[in-house]
């Protein structure tokens, strides 16, 4: 099999291979672009619901490992699951159970000695935006790591089928005017946006 007969091949299967994941971050990219489609008309319901609000003190001294905090706050809050923890100021802490039907949200507040936990009610953009935004490896989690994996080799995936594309229009100089025309297009659309905005 000669190479351009391969890439070929390898640029076919990998657009199909990749095909979902295109779907996905394409459909999911809507409620970011258009929030207003996606707002409820009649829906008054609050999109967190509290489970608990109770009083809680736990020792935070300067400098602390905030995972260990987080981990004493899940034991003690009778919760599981992986979870990821911040600290945005001095009063509070922030854990989240990231989940793609119903995350939970956990706020400790250090000066009021209180702990305030909450689900989020299922709704299409929210569950679409964080399809579109979950990775990472922060947390302890197989399935966390095994998405964030996945996400890494779907941008691998993504760079190889972009560079066998470019290679197969580049063995093509009869539409090498075409393509020329469609990167500069590309490139330029970006550019402007990038620097104009």
């Amino acid at each position: 099999m000669t190479f351009n007969r391969f890439n070929r091949r390898l640029h076919l299967y990998l657009g199909a291979l990749l095909l979902l994941w295109f779907f996905v971050y394409a459909i999911s990219s809507a409620p970011f672009a258009h929030p207003r489609w996606f707002e409820p008309s009649s829906d008054s319901e609050p999109l967190w619901v509290t489970r608990f609000d109770r009083p809680y003190e736990l020792a935070v001294p300067g400098g602390a490992d905030l995972k260990a905090i987080g981990a004493q706050i899940v034991r003690d809050a009778g919760l599981n699951g992986s979870f990821g923890v911040y600290q945005p100021n001095q009063k509070q802490i922030n854990l989240y159970f990231p989940n793609f039907l119903k995350p939970v949200r956990v706020t400790y507040f250090i000066d009021q000695k209180r702990l305030h936990t909450e689900d989020r009610r299922f709704r299409w953009p929210q569950f679409l935006q964080s399809v579109h935004a979950r990775g990472g490896y922060e947390r302890d989690s197989l399935l966390d790591d095994a998405w964030a994996v996945l996400v890494d080799l779907n941008c691998i995936g993504l760079l190889v089928w972009i560079a066998s594309g470019l290679y197969m229009w580049w063995k093509t100089p009869g539409v090498r005017g075409w393509g020329w025309l469609a990167l500069a297009a590309g490139w330029g659309l970006f550019a402007l946006f990038l620097f104009a905005g």
